[in-house]
């Protein structure tokens, strides 16, 4: 158990109200001796748990602010610690002084995380919930959302807590079987373990699955903007975001690298990637750009192809053999631009020229005109139809975290030797290492059987004063 006390800001620089917080053995006693409560003789050790006590921090003689004080005792606070919370007004000078004022009498800067750090080794939580932690701070969306609030309740947690309960009785039951090898005797019905595993490979299965929909919740639907140099896809980029990120210029190759931002559409965050303009062209700079539009395409899972439509025809016959047969499981939406410049006429024979293309079924058309923002609003509806991500609520269990992701994917592959040697009629010693080992992986999301490194890793990532 750490013995230090910990200290830390808890609130952003500029608020009217800042907050710190302070959690530890010595929490109580340390605040108490900054702070006199406004109410002549009483003491802040004295106090009930969860109440607010107003008074005042003092550095010496000198008033420093007038501030409110939370108190919680352990073992029921977030960390599992003593702990306070002390807020003043949000003055950086005034946070400062509390804070030297807490290290001078015992404190120390607390390191980022370490609070929920503190909480998941005090069993206030498991790892899976204190990594929901910090994505609900970082979420930005209602499904992101959401699916933060679901992790840290604990609906991932439960539905592995399960797994691992059937699996470690199926495992006790074999292994006492090896007591009795000599009697040849058998404790685990295989037909009951055969279902059951078959039942918990379908449940590991779904979750590996829902990581691709998880992914794109948390991290933003890779958008991928494509076409020849000059056809408008830097400016598009632009009216998407409604900032000026990239370079618009008549100049041809102005993008040579790619250009990534996101926003959020209809409550779904898109990753919208600027890719160079794809030529011909004998700039060694250029071409590295344009093979990276290409890596960009394979990631990307919907891909806006922008085309002049002044040179429709023309800029299909030379990129449809190099774009479609790397858009063949991806959403393609072709995006003839700077329409303004045509006349009716004109758009009309566009469609002719089309029609072999917009009737597959992954491909979608649009005229617009990103400089004048015609039809992009329609655009973005689009984009959120292609996107094709389910109406998330707080009891789905989809998996958004790699670290998950990876441990599941083993666990899977653990299972599957599990079934392969029930069907072989494999001995129970051999079965029961695949079983462990199952269960090993699925321990590992929770972090029971995580090592040092790994939660360094994990709490390195969080935010100073949680």
């Amino acid at each position: 158990m750490n013995q230090d006390t910990i200290c830390a800001i808890a609130t952003a620089q500029g608020g009217a109200i800042g907050s710190i917080r302070v959690s530890g053995p010595q929490a109580i006693r340390i605040t108490s001796h900054i702070f006199t409560p406004a109410r002549s003789g009483e003491k802040l050790e004295d106090q009930a748990p969860y109440t607010l006590t107003f008074g005042r921090i003092y550095d010496g003689e000198e008033i420093v602010d007038e501030v409110l004080v939370s108190l919680f005792r352990a073992p029921r606070s977030y960390t599992g610690e003593d702990s306070t919370e002390i807020t003043c007004h949000g003055s950086s000078y005034i946070l400062q002084q509390v804070m030297q004022l807490l290290i001078k009498n015992g404190c120390r800067t607390a390191q980022p995380g370490e609070f929920t750090q503190r909480a998941f080794l005090n069993g206030k939580m498991d790892l899976s919930q204190a990594e929901a932690v910090a994505d609900l701070i970082a979420s930005t969306s209602a499904a992101t959302h959401r699916l933060a609030i679901s992790q840290m309740r604990g609906g991932f947690s439960r539905e592995l807590a399960e797994l691992r309960g059937q699996l470690l009785n199926f495992t006790s039951m074999i292994e006492l079987e090896l007591d009795f090898s000599e009697e040849d005797v058998e404790f685990a019905d295989r037909n009951e373990l055969f279902q059951l595993a078959n039942n918990i490979e379908r449940v590991i299965s779904r979750l590996v699955n829902s990581f691709s929909v998880g992914n794109a919740i948390k991290n933003g639907v890779p958008v991928a903007i494509i076409g020849e140099t000059n056809a408008g896809k830097s400016t598009l980029l632009n009216v998407l975001l409604n900032e000026e990120k990239a370079i618009v210029s008549d100049i041809h190759g102005t993008t040579r690298d790619v250009i990534e931002d996101t926003i959020n559409i209809g409550g779904i965050t898109f990753r919208f990637i600027d890719t160079a303009g794809i030529r011909d062209t004998n700039d060694t700079i250029e071409n590295l750009g344009i093979e990276r539009t290409f890596q960009k395409i394979e990631q990307a899972e919907i891909i806006l192809w922008v085309i002049d439509s002044r040179e429709v025809e023309k800029q299909i016959q030379q990129l449809s053999s190099k774009i479609l047969p790397l858009v063949e499981d991806k959403q393609l939406i072709l995006i003839l631009n700077k329409t303004d410049l045509l006349s009716t006429e004109q758009e009309k024979e566009l469609l002719f020229i089309l029609t072999d293309l917009i009737n597959k079924d992954n491909i979608q058309y649009i005229s617009i005109s990103a400089k004048q923002r015609t039809h992009t609003e329609h655009l973005q509806k689009m984009l959120v139809e292609a996107a094709h991500l389910p109406t998330v609520t707080q009891n789905d269990v989809i998996v958004t975290n790699v670290r998950h992701y990876e441990a599941l994917t083993k666990a899977l592959e653990a299972i599957h030797r599990v079934q392969q040697g029930l069907d072989m009629h494999i001995s129970g010693d051999f079965l029961s290492q695949d079983i462990r080992e199952t269960i090993f992986h699925l321990s590992d999301i929770v972090g029971e059987v995580t090592n040092d490194q790994v939660l360094g890793n994990i709490f390195e990532n969080f935010c100073i004063g949680k």
